[in-house]
C-alpha cells in the first residue's frame, strides 16, 4: 500500500517425483520457473486457498475484479504448468509459476539427473529442523532421516532454542526463514550466541534474491529454496556440515 520492492526472477528447475506425489496436478520433469515477489502485506492461509478463485478479491468495491490471478492460473494450467503461492502476513508474497521446459527438437531423450552418488549422513550428526508448517516439517524430517541423519524438530523458534539447550550435540540448524513471532534469521542469531560452532542452513519458499533484497538475509549465507528435491537436500546439508557452504549470518564468526 505504501510502495515497496518487486523482484522478478527466472531460472530452469526440476520438480521431482516426491513433489509431484504431493501435488496431484504436477508431472515430474523439467520446468522454467518465473518467480514474482513483493514486499506487500502478505496473505493468511485462508486467503491463499482462495486466491485463484474467479471474482474473489480482498480489495474494496471498485478496486479489483478478482480475475487477475484466476486468469494467470488458467493460463498456467492450460500450458501444462504449475503455480504455487508462498506468503505470510506482513512478509510479502512470492508467486512461483512453473512452465514446461522445451528441450529442443534434437533432445529426444529425457534429461538425466546427476550420476554422482547421493551424499549420506551419519547417526551421530544431529539436525534440528524448524518449520511452522507441519506437512513441510514432516517431509523434511523424513527426508533427512532417509539420508542417515538423526533429526529432531521444532514448530517455532522458541521451541527450537529450548531443544538446543537440551541437546548440545546438534550439528546443524535447518530453519525456515519466514515464521511467526521470531523469523529464521533472528533464530540463527540467538542460536549462535548459545552455540558459536553451530552450522546454519536456511530454507524458504521465497527466492534467494527476494530475501536478500528485502534485507532478511545477507548475501552468501547457506540457503536451500523450496521446493527442494532429496538430492538437492542431501548435497546442500553435506556441503554445510563439511564446511564448504556459505558464510554465517553477519556478526558471527566461524
Amino acid at each position: 500500500p505504501d510502495g515497496g520492492r518487486l523482484t522478478i526472477e527466472t531460472s530452469n528447475t526440476h520438480l521431482d517425483e516426491a513433489y509431484a506425489g504431493q501435488h496431484a496436478e504436477v508431472t515430474a520433469g523439467q520446468y522454467v520457473l518465473i518467480a514474482v515477489t513483493d514486499t506487500g502485506t502478505g496473505m493468511p492461509p485462508e486467503v491463499i486457498e482462495r486466491a485463484f478463485d474467479p471474482f474473489y478479491t480482498t480489495k474494496g468495491a471498485g478496486r479489483g475484479t478478482g480475475l487477475g490471478l484466476s486468469q494467470v492460473y488458467g493460463f498456467v494450467k492450460q500450458s501444462g504448468g504449475h503455480v504455487k503461492i508462498y506468503s505470510e502476513p506482513g512478509q510479502g508474497t512470492t508467486v512461483k509459476i512453473y512452465l514446461p521446459r522445451f528441450m529442443g527438437q534434437a533432445s529426444s531423450s529425457p534429461v538425466r539427473g546427476s550420476t554422482e552418488p547421493r551424499p549420506a549422513g551419519m547417526v551421530n550428526e544431529i539436525i534440528l529442523v524448524v518449520e511452522d508448517e507441519a506437512g513441510v516439517r514432516h517431509m523434511s524430517v523424513d527426508a533427512l532421516r532417509e539420508l542417515g541423519y538423526t533429526v529432531i524438530q521444532a514448530e517455532n523458534a522458541a521451541q527450537a532454542l529450548q531443544l538446543l539447550d537440551l541437546q548440545p550435540s546438534v550439528s546443524l540448524l535447518f530453519t525456515d526463514i519466514v515464521m511467526p513471532d521470531m523469523n529464521g534469521r533472528r533464530l540463527a542469531d540467538e542460536a549462535l550466541e548459545r552455540r558459536p560452532d553451530l552450522k546454519i542452513l536456511f530454507t524458504t519458499g521465497y527466492t534467494r534474491n527476494a530475501v536478500i533484497h528485502n534485507g532478511t538475509l545477507d548475501p552468501g549465507v547457506a540457503f536451500l529454496p523450496k521446493p527442494f528435491s532429496l538430492d538437492a537436500l542431501a548435497r546442500k546439508v553435506r556441503q554445510v556440515l563439511d564446511g564448504n557452504g556459505a558464510n554465517r549470518p553477519r556478526g558471527h564468526r566461524s
